[in-house]
């Protein structure tokens, strides 16, 4: 073989190494997701996370439907100062359609073991009935990394839940706070807080739940800062900011304000994220009123609770509203007069199928409060894969008898019926997947004014 002949095989070679070394790095820079953020009507936003800089575009298109047109997203370079994530838009969708899509890490496709499928809303005002609605929920998840953890038995487990979630096939799966636990090496640093993030989003058993329903967030304590923590800590911009980077809900903020408090609308449900940390007074203030929602918070919630046109409406919040214990981070142990006040209001303003879906306790249970003919109800859902705890022998004079649930546990919320027949129906689920405890409720309706 001459020289020419052997310079070409060495270039040939050469080149074929470049071109495998740059598809394998294609395949190794999908780091978490791709999630599914908010779905409107005519939108929907689309989530990744890589492990370098890379640029990120999503095709999708309706599903089972042959002639149906892939649209693409704008292509995106992430970056290190975000983490290496991008949130996209894909904003070439219809109402009530089901799509499918592919995530393109430097102009490939990142191929994925489970189907990537969104879902958004339908048009049915002026049409037909609601449409009926599956919701997942739940809170606390603790994902081990034993470096960082407190010595002894690791505090989380059963991982295998999110995967039981995602069998159910929710229209949406909504995260209740504590979604991560941010460690004593973690408070302080912007370092620290993304490593967290990136840590616990980067559970192997989490993708397909990510990737196939949408996904809204509230937080409590543990994804704000340390246990406990409120206004006063130091780092609550950056975990904020974090939050934005990792979640892909609708808006952040109301009335001018920080904080993560928001609100959508999903067929005939309004859901109401509320911020219980950034306003919140230290809890073990001795004079002066303490807060946990705060004033200006509080009184956009009762007025958007007012305004409301629809038939169920959700309040999304990190503590206990109902349950009279006064202990722990329950409203009534730390702000009784918020607890009294936005109560009051809810009856005094006959505002009807208002649920509060909380986390925080390390327990599940479904609590029941009426006043003047007014219903409402707290549902609880903790823990997901944190630590669980019996409360069974706490004195809640408002928990519904038998809904008790001391393990880890996740929940559902169905909705479904005629226009002014409409059923929620509540469900409890083992981490396996089995059902624990269900209760159907009737929707109420204002009275027929004569």
């Amino acid at each position: 073989m001459n020289r020419f002949n052997l310079l070409l095989v060495f270039l040939l070679l050469f080149a074929n190494g470049i071109f495998a070394q740059k598809k394998a790095k294609t395949s190794d820079l999908l780091l978490s997701g791709p999630m599914v953020g908010y779905t409107e009507m005519r939108e929907a936003l689309l989530w990744v996370q890589t492990n370098g800089p890379a640029q990120v575009f999503f095709e999708y298109q309706e599903k089972d439907n042959a002639s149906a047109t892939a649209f693409r997203t704008p292509v995106y370079l992430t970056n290190a100062d975000e983490a290496y994530t991008a949130r996209l838009i894909a904003n070439q969708v219809q109402p009530g359609k089901t799509y499918t899509y592919k995530v393109f890490i430097g102009g490939k496709e990142a191929q994925r073991d489970y189907p990537l499928t969104f879902k958004t809303p339908p048009l049915w005002q002026w049409r037909s009935d609601p449409p009926e609605m599956k919701i997942a929920l739940g809170s606390c998840t603790f994902i081990n990394e034993e470096r960082y953890d407190r010595p002894g038995k690791g505090y989380g487990g059963d991982y295998g839940i999110f995967n039981a979630i995602s069998a159910k096939k929710p229209d949406m799966m909504l995260w209740l706070g504590d979604n991560i636990y941010l460690r004593e090496p973690d408070f302080y640093t912007t370092t620290g807080i993304i490593h967290r993030y990136t840590h616990t989003r980067h559970t192997p058993e989490m993708q397909a739940l990510l990737g196939s329903t949408a996904n809204y967030a509230i937080w409590d304590d543990h994804d704000y800062g340390p246990n406990n923590s409120d206004k006063t800590f130091i780092m609550k911009d950056e975990t904020l900011r974090a939050f934005k980077l990792f979640w892909g809900n609708p808006s952040y903020g109301v009335y001018g304000h920080k904080g993560i408090t928001s609100t959508f609308v999903w067929g005939d449900a309004q859901f109401f994220m509320v911020d219980n940390r950034y306003f919140r007074t230290p809890n073990n203030k001795k004079t002066g009123e303490r807060e946990v929602i705060g004033k200006e918070q509080l009184d956009w919630l009762v007025d958007a609770l007012i305004s409301s046109n629809a038939r169920f409406k959700f309040v999304m919040i990190g503590g206990q509203v109902l349950n009279t214990v006064e202990a722990f981070e329950n409203l009534v142990n730390l702000a009784p007069q918020e607890r009294l006040y936005l109560l009051n209001a809810i009856a005094r303003e006959r505002i009807y199928n208002v649920i509060f879906l909380t986390g925080d306790r390390h327990h599940s249970e479904l609590s029941f409060w009426e006043k003047e003919g007014v219903k409402v109800y707290d549902f609880t859902v903790s823990p997901l894969t944190s630590g669980s705890h019996d409360a069974s022998a706490e004195a809640n004079q408002t928990r519904v008898e038998g809904s008790h649930v001391g393990v880890r546990n996740f929940g559902t919320m169905g909705i479904s019926g005629k226009r002014l027949e409409r059923k929620l129906t509540f469900k409890f689920f083992d981490q396996e997947g089995k059902e624990i405890w269900s209760k159907a409720i009737e929707a109420q309706y204002p009275p027929k004014r004569r």
